[in-house]
């Protein structure tokens, strides 16, 4: 009789986990932060966390607690809460953007299909979370991942599909040319 891992953790008592939620989920950076007190010191995390569903959605959150896990979680249901749609063409985004958030500066550009998803680490947790596959990107000035994750959100913001342009503008999209 053949057995496999998770026939023997049923046996031994383990139940399944909880269903798979149909977000993914990327922890950018944990800051900790220090008190001294009386006793000695109190440690307290903030984590930066990223969430989507590599279809067009895409958020971020920042939680702060005691804990590790416990601000992780925070930060994971606030992205949640903080999710946009990226306008997409095909598998890039439809034009270039440029977006400033404090001291940090983002370039979002089109590109081909088969170029990849070139970009610095906290743009591509992103973009890639959002299901952009094609894109060439450059960040600029600060590389704090808190205010480049927000720039680039900012970018997304400022991107509009070709329908969103020609119903702004009262045409159809029969009317285009």
């Amino acid at each position: 009789m053949a057995f496999d891992k998770n026939s023997r953790k049923e046996e031994a008592g383990f139940q399944k986990s909880a269903p798979v939620s149909e977000y993914e989920e990327i922890v950018l950076a944990i800051n900790r932060c220090s008190k001294v007190v009386k006793g000695g010191r109190n440690f307290s995390f903030g984590a930066l966390v990223v969430v989507g569903d590599r279809n067009g959605k895409v958020g971020y959150g920042y939680g702060k607690a005691n804990e590790v896990t416990d601000a992780i979680r925070k930060g994971g249901e606030a992205a949640r809460k903080n999710m946009i749609t990226i306008p997409m063409r095909g598998t890039t985004v439809t034009h270039t953007v440029e977006a400033k958030y404090r001291g940090s500066s983002v370039l979002i550009r089109p590109a081909s299909g088969g170029t990849g998803l070139i970009a610095g680490t906290n743009m591509r947790a992103v973009l890639g979370l959002a299901g952009v596959v094609d894109v060439l990107t450059k960040s600029l000035g600060s590389s704090n991942p808190s205010n480049v994750v927000k720039a680039t959100f900012k970018a997304i913001s400022m991107m509009h599909s070709k329908d969103d342009i020609m119903t702004k503008r009262g045409k159809t999209q029969g009317e285009a040319k």
